[in-house]
């Protein structure tokens, strides 16, 4: 959590810097030129994501209609959102992110390592691997209770079964068949 919040100040600090040395380094551009440079690029973003923002929602519908799950989507309009605040936050940096994140040869790309390296890593320890698709055939997950021979060690009170005032073990199950 720490490391995010780095990254989150690091961003608007690159951006000033970037900023000071472009305006410090060409006399033509100025700050009046930069700023309007920066929400030129505002707008243009802001634009961009309104439209993959609809295409993305159309997409969404088509998939619905479909009987599909728009998962692909879904991360699509995420990304598309956080472009859209990166986009309306001035900087090159964060304008330069923003672009990235909006335009679909980019997000592509990005989505799918968003899937892979983020959000099925986490899905995966939180289902204890049934997200990607790990299923047992036997046993518990994680190996709780197992010998060294792939065996479980249960005792007869593993067995018992505590049923209103009476209680039953195995052999009492037996019995009764």
């Amino acid at each position: 959590m720490l490391r995010w919040l780095l990254v989150l100040l690091l961003i608007p600090f690159l951006d000033a810097v970037i900023l000071a040395i472009v305006v410090s380094q060409t006399e033509l551009v100025g700050w009046v030129g930069m700023v309007a440079f920066v929400v030129l690029t505002g707008l243009i973003g802001m634009l961009l994501v309104r439209a993959e923002g609809r295409r993305t929602i159309r997409k969404i519908q088509r998939r619905l209609v479909a009987g599909e799950a728009p998962t692909d989507q879904l991360l699509d309009g995420a990304l598309l959102i956080a472009a859209g605040a990166f986009l309306l936050t001035p900087g090159l940096v964060t304008d330069l992110l923003g672009f990235l994140l909006v335009v679909p040869p980019t997000r592509i790309p990005i989505r799918a390592g968003l899937k892979r390296f983020v959000i099925l890593p986490y899905a995966d320890g939180k289902t204890g691997g049934l997200a990607s698709g790990v299923v047992w055939t036997g046993g518990f997950p994680g190996g709780g209770g197992r010998a060294d021979d792939g065996t479980y060690d249960l005792s007869e009170d593993d067995y018992t079964v505590e049923f209103g005032d009476e209680e039953w073990g195995a052999d009492d199950l037996d019995d009764r068949r």
